[in-house]
């Protein structure tokens, strides 16, 4: 996998995490149970997010070791093969606790 390649995943990354983040900005974990265009959308953004991370190559994820690559994957896996099981409890703790880590980690790759 390219560099180049990588860059553009991770640029996807990010910024899907941003869009996922000003989505439920202002909203509590009670409006999922209520706004199914919201849980689709952020169940969407979340596997893109995780898609685009699972076609980074192995030496840009060596390079970049605070990133939890195993457990992105693991997420996507997770929505795609349980999609009739979507744990929104997770779904909701994922964008809210594990997204803005994410964010700051891709910014500081954006920037370099």
């Amino acid at each position: 996998m390219s560099l180049h390649k990588d860059k553009i995943r991770f640029w996807h990354m990010l910024d899907h995490a941003m869009e996922a983040m000003a989505m439920v900005q202002g909203k509590k974990r009670s409006d999922l149970n209520n706004d199914r265009m919201m849980e689709l959308s952020l169940v969407r953004l979340v596997e893109i997010i995780d898609e685009a991370a699972a076609r980074v190559g192995t030496n840009s994820r060596e390079k970049y070791p605070s990133i939890p690559w195993l457990q992105i994957v693991g997420m996507r896996n997770r929505l795609i093969h349980g999609y009739d099981a979507v744990d929104l409890d997770v779904l909701w703790d994922t964008i809210t606790d594990d997204l803005p880590p994410l964010i700051d980690e891709l910014k500081k790759i954006r920037s370099s």
